[in-house]
Order: structure tokens, then C-alpha cells, then sequence
């Protein structure tokens, strides 16, 4: 046994000791009769150490053990991870933020029901508080200079900025950040607020709502059908002033000289 690690010539003994050539009935009565081989073990003097281990577990151990935790036991999630471009890491589909310089390198996360943590070769670089999926923890010390108010936005905050443009705006903003990883669908938020400062809110508003009558959530269709809208309006005017000139009549070809006469609809005529 000696050069073995302590745990592994402690499972050697038991396994040469006690399991080899015993059987048992059950799980209970497995248990049954390691309690009672236990008591004889550790009441012998070890061949090592020449002490006796329920002599110095009593008198060293055991004051030392702290309280049974009450609660059940946690299992930690492990994951090797690379950080994005963006510096924030998914884990258990949610983001949580890294110092931007790790960009692109890989880390260790260990995420339990309360905390995640990661760790770069066994130093640890961040620690947040377990998100949701879909959530977002991001820390503005992380961040590179002038990038926290564009990197903190939060769902409330976009969908909030898009009502500001009307209610409909406000209602399909929610309903493209509505899932389980809101952070993909908050560039096609700002698209919209976009669309809505540049057609004007009242046109956005307009093919929000049509959208939503058809339950299409879509930026892209809400982009189109403002540019269709406003080709249209921008057509409307200049067919009427072509139709107006194919039609109409040159106003010189009106123009009387002197003593011509022209003849009107009643058979009269005018000078």
C-alpha cells in the first residue's frame, strides 16, 4: 500500500477486507454489515501510522467537521467556454459579461443554483449571480470606454424607447424580444427605432399595427411596407401632374386675334 494515495489504498482495503467473498441481501443489509465490520476496523491499530483511527478521529476529526449542510447537496455545471467578440458568455442560455480583453479566449465556467464563475487557467476572472434563461448579468467595469450605455440595455429599456413611438411600436417590440434569448433579437429593436426616427412615427405606427393584424414580427416586412408607402406617396403627385398635361390644353390655344371669331356651344359666337 505504501506509494498508493491515501484514497486509493482505502478503497483497496475495503475491496480485499470486507466486499471480497461477502454477499448480500440487499442494500440494507450491505449497510448492516459494513456499520458492524467498521466498529472492528477502526478499533485496530494501524499498520502505518500505529495509532488507532477511531482513537484519532474522535480526538482530531471530528471537533474539526463542521454541521451537515441542511439543504441537498449541488451539483456544479462545468463547461469549457470561449468568450465572444462581444465579451459575454452563455451559459445555461443566458449571458453573463467577462473584462473585454478576454475576447475570443477560452475559460472555464462553473455555474451552480447560485453563482457562476469563470475561471482562465485557474485564475478566477468574473463571478455573477445565476441568471434565468434569458437573462442578462453584465458588469459595466468589463465593458471597453464608452460602450456601458449600449451594452447595459435591458428589455425593458428597448421596448420602453419603442413605445415611445406609438403603442403598436412599443407592443411589436415585445413581441420580437418575447423568447428565451432576447439579447438576439435586440439589434433588430434598434433596427426598428430606426425605421420609426426615419419614416416617422406615425408611419411606423401605421405598419406596426397592419403587422400585427396578421401576426407578422417581422423588421424587415415592417421596413418594406414603409418603403412601399412612401414610394406611393412620392408617385401620387407626379401621376396627377402627368394626367393633367396629357389631357389639358394649351392655354394659347385660346389665343384670339384680331377679328377672329370663335364659336361657342350654343351657336353664338364670341369675340
Amino acid at each position: 500500500m505504501r506509494g498508493k494515495p491515501r484514497v486509493e489504498a482505502g478503497v483497496a482495503y475495503v475491496q480485499g477486507n470486507f466486499l471480497a467473498g461477502e454477499t448480500f441481501l440487499d442494500l440494507a443489509d450491505a449497510r448492516g454489515k459494513m456499520a458492524a465490520w467498521l466498529v472492528t476496523a477502526n478499533g485496530r491499530v494501524h499498520g502505518t501510522t500505529r495509532q488507532v483511527p477511531a482513537a484519532v478521529f474522535a480526538a482530531l476529526e471530528a471537533p474539526a467537521l463542521r454541521p451537515a449542510p441542511a439543504g441537498r447537496c449541488q451539483v456544479p455545471y462545468w463547461a469549457q467556454v470561449k468568450v465572444h467578440v462581444g465579451y459575454h458568455i452563455q451559459v445555461a442560455r443566458a449571458l453573463h459579461s467577462v473584462p473585454w480583453r478576454h475576447a475570443g479566449t477560452g475559460v472555464t465556467a462553473r455555474a451552480d443554483e447560485y453563482l457562476v464563475k469563470f475561471c482562465l487557467r485557474d485564475q478566477l476572472i468574473r463571478t455573477h449571480p445565476r441568471q434565468r434563461p434569458g437573462g442578462r448579468s453584465a458588469d459595466t467595469a468589463d465593458m471597453p470606454p464608452g460602450v456601458e450605455g449600449h451594452a447595459t440595455r435591458t428589455v425593458d429599456r428597448m421596448v420602453t424607447q419603442a413605445g415611445c413611438h406609438g403603442e403598436h411600436a412599443g407592443i411589436y417590440a415585445q413581441r420580437l424580444l418575447d423568447g428565451d434569448a432576447p439579447w438576439m433579437m435586440m439589434r433588430s429593436v434598434c433596427r426598428l427605432i430606426g425605421l420609426a426616427e426615419r419614416y416617422g412615427p406615425q408611419a411606423a405606427e401605421a405598419a406596426c399595427s397592419r403587422a400585427l393584424d396578421v401576426d407578422v414580427v417581422s423588421v424587415s416586412r415592417i421596413e418594406s411596407m414603409l418603403k412601399n408607402a412612401t414610394e406611393k406617396n412620392q408617385a401620387a403627385p407626379a401621376a396627377v401632374s402627368a394626367g393633367a398635361g396629357r389631357l389639358a390644353r394649351d392655354p394659347a390655344g385660346y389665343a384670339t386675334a384680331t377679328g377672329v371669331r370663335l364659336q361657342v356651344a350654343d351657336g353664338g359666337s364670341q369675340s
